[in-house]
């Protein structure tokens, strides 16, 4: 074969190279956007639920004595006289004999792949070692009757695909991808010995697992925050103020500017979602509502200004009942003080949300401590102190849900959540006794609820036989 001859078929070769790169190239491209925005319907038998009183998530009453039919991953047929199945030779049917049927449990302040590990394990751990112990707590979570989770900050979305894939069970995630901060923020935790930070150099190990991105200008902001949503992200999270488990942010300090908020809004705006902040201080409420912020995570140490100022602009709460030093039990001296500022706030953040009839939804914010998540139902106990259980029990359901709608088009799971009405997704609790009465009941899921629905598949089934 001559030179010329030679040359001309390496350049076949390589344009047909080429070629088949690009039609991978678009394949790959076309699997990581496109994929499924909820689970299809499970294959599972119907289910229903003879002799149940509902708590729909709305009402402070109960129903009368109701059946339930669930087909599919929606509830079909809700009807106080009795569901004729018998022409069906696959229908689960579950006596209720009277016990409360109630939608599943939403939390709307949780990190998914940072519940279990400490910190120190977090961040040397390998990215395949911290999504089996996520995935190991998430079934938990759902066996403590929490269906859907908002993820605050973490690289849940592998976690997010394989539950909805059905590959273990898991509640349904709504995830915000990395947490962004600032140099020195809430959210950075490298260490003094890291610094000064190279420009356009390695990212931190926290950037690399993806729990953390760090942005100093509004187009860093905006490009980390684009990042995230071409992951997935339901809704976008930054840190606008100083928080408890890093090691650098004292509580007072303001981070972001307001236009360095502003870009992260205007991006998330552009996907039809919105922006949530932690905040702590009336400062950084104050900066991150003046930039278009939907929702405030924490908001502890807010003076009455500015809860007057959430209420006139419809800004959402989403706060914890922090009420002790537990929740940093796997941190430091440091952080432990610093969660004592948060604690003194407490009291102060649900009379101020109630007086100026703030829209508060309820999380937990567990973080580092396997121990405290097994707690997670008894922090939404702990709303007792401030609330009658029917208004504890409809924010951590419909409520919630409601919040969850502020994702818009990024909703991964379009549907009706939070609520038993027929056409709503088949989210549910079969409890022992009447939560209504004795809120202290979702403290010891093991034990109340007997059986727990997702997506219309049964997870668990201990009623006696």
């Amino acid at each position: 074969m001559s030179g010329t001859g030679t040359i001309d078929h390496l350049k076949r070769g390589m344009s047909r190279l080429l070629v088949l790169a690009g039609a991978l190239s678009i394949g790959h491209s076309s699997a990581a956007v496109a994929q499924p925005r909820s689970p299809a319907p499970a294959d599972n038998p119907p289910v229903l639920f003879e002799n149940v009183r509902i708590f729909d998530g709305k009402s402070a009453a109960l129903s009368g004595p109701s059946h339930v039919l669930v087909r599919g991953n929606v509830i079909e047929r809700i009807s106080m006289a009795p569901i004729d199945v018998a022409a069906e030779t696959d229908v689960r049917v579950v006596p209720g004999s009277g016990r409360v049927l109630m939608p599943g449990l939403i939390d709307m302040h949780w990190h998914a792949m940072m519940v279990r590990p400490t910190p120190v394990a977090l961040l040397s751990s390998g990215i395949g070692y911290s999504t089996l112990l996520a995935g190991a707590e998430a079934t938990a979570t759902l066996m403590r009757g929490f269906t859907t989770i908002r993820d605050l900050g973490g690289p849940s979305f592998d976690l997010k695909r394989a539950i909805d894939e059905g590959l273990l069970p898991g509640p349904r995630i709504y995830p915000s991808g990395a947490v962004i901060t600032i140099t020195s923020g809430h959210g950075d935790f490298r260490q003094l010995s890291d610094l000064p930070r190279t420009i356009g150099g390695m990212l931190a190990r926290v950037e690399q697992l993806g729990g953390s991105m760090i942005a100093d200008s509004p187009d860093e902001v905006r490009l980390r925050t684009r990042e995230q949503l071409m992951q997935g992200a339901s809704q976008i999270k930054l840190t606008a103020g100083g928080g408890v488990a890093s090691p650098f942010s004292p509580l007072d300090v303001s981070t972001f500017t307001e236009a360095e908020l502003r870009a992260a809004v205007e991006a998330a705006e552009n996907w039809g979602t919105y922006v949530c902040t932690h905040a702590y201080t009336p400062a950084a409420i104050q900066r991150s509502i003046a930039a278009g912020v939907r929702c405030i995570e924490h908001a502890h140490l807010m003076d009455e200004a500015t809860a007057r100022l959430m209420a006139e602009k419809g800004i959402w709460l989403s706060t914890q009942p922090f009420l002790d030093l537990s929740a940093a039990s796997g941190l430091g001296p440091a952080e432990q003080a610093k969660l004592a500022q948060v604690v003194t706030g407490t009291d102060r953040i649900y009379a101020l949300a109630k007086k100026y009839g703030i829209k508060t939804a309820f999380g937990t914010d567990i973080l580092f401590s396997e121990a405290q998540a097994k707690r997670q139902g008894a922090m939404l106990a702990a709303l007792a102190r401030w609330y009658t259980p029917a208004e504890a029990l409809i924010m951590a359901t419909s409520t919630n849900a409601e919040l969850l709608q502020l994702s818009g088009l990024r909703n991964p799971y379009p549907g009706k959540l939070g609520i038993v009405e027929e056409g709503a997704l088949a989210d549910l609790l079969l409890v022992d006794g009447n939560p209504l009465e004795n809120l202290d009941l979702v403290a010891d899921a093991a034990k109340s609820f007997l059986v727990i629905v997702k997506d219309g598949k049964v997870y668990k089934d201990t009623l006696p036989k």
